[in-house]
């Protein structure tokens, strides 16, 4: 069973309008990116807030408050009918919720750290509850009542693809109908010091595959899908995953891990490379990933197929950048983008001369064909995801 991703809601930085969010994609818009030492107090970096202002969670309970689950209702606004539609028609208890994340409440937990009183108590607001990771589950399952499934995936950077996968895997073993699927993560000190640690930050907008490339931006954001075992626009039509363990945080530079899971999603969706219009690179622009990922994308693909990283529109979502660049290939196929237009691969144009040969898509380019498009998603521990998806006719 091939399902079908019925309806998209999407929070990052280039905005929270799917349509909004497509043109800015297409045009390579760097608008949504600014330099700021809110997040790294005395040094000022590129990172991707999510600036609109975000619905209120007061309603819910206290241990659902948090901008993580704040970012996934904005997301779920454009779903709301049709999940209520899915819910009088299979159950309460028939529609799962499986959903990614890195961080959860972290943020919050921060900021109460930092708001302690002279006695050491927290906040009256803060509840511990708030960072635990299947919180966003539980939230979106309590904000739509639902009583199917709900999970929390955490496998760093591929944690929202591979929950996509899991939502189908469900569908499949007959366990729902319908599944809400997707992830978010949250920008905060702890996650911008955390890579600044591993010396993986740089202090510009990240160049991925260029020469001069020194690291990532750290961005936010959510995505959400709603999937069907019915037709849609578009359809999950394949998925794999690999986990290669070679470190806690660096790529195995062979590349191996990843290109399992790029083989095993044609595989599965039984199509040969030449079959895929276009790659979502997880093009992170931090020196091992760039030199991992070229080597495994050319291996399966040549260099032929064009391709593009959009972290520098939107910063690395960490646990949501799965679900949002699979929702960057959901709005490129669609009908909205009758003219085919590909993301651009912002970058210096310096291309690292060592790195194998990539078609890197340029400014204003257009498929001529585009009906799959692959996205990958390569975490720490080598948890490494890779998803196929297909227009509808």
């Amino acid at each position: 069973m091939q399902p079908a991703l019925t309806h998209l809601g999407i929070a990052c930085a280039l905005g929270t309008d799917a349509q909004a969010v497509l043109s800015r994609l297409v045009a390579g818009s760097t608008a949504g990116m600014i330099a700021t030492d809110r997040y790294s107090p005395g040094r000022t970096l590129t990172v991707g807030p999510v600036q609109v202002e975000l619905p209120s969670i007061a309603h819910a309970p206290p241990q659902l408050r948090s901008r993580n689950n704040q970012l996934l209702l904005q997301a779920l606004l454009p779903l709301r009918s049709a999940i209520a539609k899915a819910k009088q028609r299979y159950g309460a208890g028939r529609i799962a919720v499986v959903l990614g994340t890195s961080t959860s409440g972290v943020a919050e937990a921060e900021a109460a750290y930092l708001g302690r009183g002279e006695d050491g108590s927290f906040p009256a607001a803060f509840d511990y509850r708030q960072m635990e990771v299947g919180n966003p589950s539980e939230f979106v399952a309590t904000e739509l009542g639902l009583s199917g499934p709900a999970m929390t995936i955490s496998t760093a950077c591929s944690s929202s693809a591979k929950a996509l996968l899991t939502g189908r895997r469900l569908l499949r073993q007959g366990l729902c109908d319908a599944a809400i699927v997707g992830g978010a993560d949250t920008l905060s000190r702890f996650t911008v010091s955390g890579f600044g640690a591993l010396e993986a930050v740089s202090p510009e907008r990240c160049n991925p595959m260029s020469k001069n490339r020194k690291g990532i931006n750290i961005g936010e954001g959510a995505a959400l899908f709603l999937m069907t075992a019915e037709g849609g626009p578009v359809r999950l039509r394949g998925g794999g995953s690999s986990v290669d363990a070679h470190h806690v945080s660096a790529p195995d530079p062979t590349g191996n891990g990843a290109e399992d899971a790029m083989r095993a999603a044609l595989s599965d969706a039984r199509l040969e490379p030449a079959a895929i219009d276009y790659v979502n690179l997880h093009g992170t622009a931090t020196p091992h990933n760039d030199a991992m990922e070229s080597k495994a994308v050319e291996r399966v693909f040549g260099s032929g197929v064009s391709m593009s990283s959009t972290k520098p529109l939107t910063g690395h979502t960490l646990g949501a950048a799965g679900a949002i660049e699979a929702a960057f290939c959901w709005l490129l196929l669609g009908r909205e983008n009758a003219a085919q237009r590909l993301p651009p691969h912002v970058y210096d144009g310096e291309f690292d001369p060592e790195l194998p040969p990539l078609s890197l898509v340029k400014a204003e380019q257009r498929a001529e064909r585009l009906s799959r498009i692959m996205s990958v998603s390569f975490g720490f521990f080598g948890n490494n995801a890779a998803l196929i998806l297909e227009a509808q006719p």
